[in-house]
């Protein structure tokens, strides 16, 4: 779930689990083909945020709920996979990861059926949660990455 630069402002309002720093990695090791894919998806989803944005403000609600869409289906990871590779990310992905990741396609849902609607301010927040969704996920499963999400990375300089 890969988001954009302003996905540190809202990680300063996510609550951070107490855990020991040996606790803190959540990292999750896939096969290299599994992995391949998830970036590749990772990629796709970036650039289908970050397509979102001039969508959104030009209020270009067909290609925003085309885009919603696409996300919501996810642009790889149904379509290519093997059922040995599905059977591989059920067993090694945790089970929030899986709920993290169904939420956030879930609010590209709803933020296509906004956008269908015309109705800016929900997609706008749909597109606030989609990327809210993105920093909790990279702070929590992809830390060493994305070493700005790591715990107090998204804070420094920010001020109280």
């Amino acid at each position: 779930l890969i988001c954009l630069p302003l996905s540190a402002l809202a990680s300063s309002h996510e609550h951070h689990e107490q855990h020991t720093e040996a606790k803190e990695s959540h990292e999750v090791a896939l096969s290299p083909e599994l992995m391949a894919l998830l970036n590749q998806e990772m990629g796709l989803i970036q650039q289908g945020m970050m397509n979102l944005v001039p969508a959104i403000a030009a209020g270009e609600w067909h290609d925003a709920a085309e885009i919603g869409q696409k996300i919501k289906a996810s642009f790889i990871l149904k379509q290519k996979l093997t059922a040995a590779q599905k059977e591989e990310l059920h067993r090694v992905l945790p089970e929030q990861f899986i709920e993290m990741d169904q939420d956030f396609h879930h609010s590209a849902g709803m933020l296509a059926h906004a956008a269908e609607m015309r109705n800016a301010d929900v997609v706008n927040f749909y597109f606030y949660k989609m990327n809210a969704a993105c920093v909790a996920c990279h702070s929590k499963y992809a830390a060493q990455r994305f070493p700005g999400l790591a715990k107090g990375g998204a804070t420094e300089g920010h001020h109280h």
